[in-house]
């Protein structure tokens, strides 16, 4: 077997040596990394180009040549507002209803994750009886399929389902919690938090057990309270992990899109409609199909995604050289 092996990477090495000789060593690295090139030009970069014209065409018709250019026209519609707060007063009064369900949402999902992945961390963090088994309980929704937790919930929330079930079994009145817009938001940020909490308390934990025993141990010494422990060791230290999570969980709440959609399809109404679904119905479900306005619409997401992902990138090097 070793024989074999042996006479495989002989034959391997002779090309090589060969592209070692033409091009040097250091261009040698473009080798290896050419077919994962050639993969995300073809399968990332080519669809943003595509997308950036179809963002310049109009019309119906899938195909270029028969989409007349518009220029601008499609990010003027999207843009065309009497009041930017007030969605009843733009032309795509259905892309904005979408933009402010997608702040409120990510306002609402960012901050109970964080604050709760950073509770979690910290009681995680602790000497408690079955910690791993306690670990692997907030860890194992992270593991479920978007629409898996989205049927989930939605099997728990429906009207003859588990909650008003309990509920009723209690003496209460259910309640239909998938029809009251109200409701029906705060369920579809709660079921968010639910399913990705526990990659961020992994985060958080492992920037917490990064902090060296020590300091905590001198505190101890100087009679430091729990809480003036937290805020003049923990918090500081912990900030630049905090930093991450918080841009990690920002691009992510921005992208949400498979578990509302499965888990309200978007209503009652335009109640949970979030950015990507307006993109997802306007360019495909929807009729007709306007790719033209999705794809300005998707631009439009793709530069809040670049901003965010270059405060991420801003983050980890502050961390790293923090």
């Amino acid at each position: 077997m070793l024989s074999v092996l042996s006479s495989i990477m002989r034959i391997v090495e002779i090309p090589m040596l060969f592209l070692q000789h033409k091009l040097g060593i250091n261009r040698l690295a473009w080798v290896f990394l050419a077919p994962n090139l050639i993969l995300f030009g073809v399968f990332t970069f080519l669809p943003i180009f595509i997308s950036a014209v179809y963002a310049l065409t109009g019309g119906d018709k899938i195909l270029l040549e028969d989409r007349p250019f518009v220029g601008m026209q499609n990010f003027r519609t999207l843009g065309d507002c009497g009041n930017f707060l007030d969605p009843d007063t733009c032309r795509s009064d259905f892309f904005w209803r979408a933009v402010w369900n997608t702040v409120w949402f990510v306002i609402l999902q960012v901050g109970f994750m964080v604050g709760l992945s950073l509770l979690t961390a910290l009681i995680l963090n602790q000497k408690i009886r079955a910690r791993g088994f306690f670990r692997a309980v907030f860890f194992f929704p992270v593991l479920l399929s978007p629409v898996v937790v989205a049927l989930i919930w939605k099997w728990v929330l429906q009207k003859h389902g588990v909650l008003n079930a309990v509920l009723e079994g209690v003496g209460l009145e259910g309640h239909s919690w998938m029809l009251d817009s109200t409701w029906a938001f705060g369920w579809s940020v709660f079921l968010s938090v639910w399913a990705h909490m526990g990659f961020y308390t992994l985060i958080l934990l492992s920037g917490l057990q990064a902090i060296p025993r020590d300091v905590y141990e001198a505190a101890l010494m100087d009679r430091a309270s729990p809480w003036r422990t937290f805020r003049r060791i923990t918090m500081p230290l912990l900030a630049p992990t905090m930093l991450v999570v918080l841009v990690l969980a920002l691009i992510k709440g921005v992208q949400t899109f498979d578990e509302v959609f499965a888990f309200t399809g978007g209503g009652p109404g335009s109640a949970t409609t979030l950015i990507v679904q307006y993109i997802y119905q306007t360019g495909f479900a929807g009729a007709p199909r306007l790719f033209g306005l999705a794809s300005a619409a998707s631009m439009m997401l793709a530069f809040v995604l670049i901003v965010l992902t270059a405060l991420q990138m801003r983050a980890n090097r502050r961390s790293f050289n923090g």
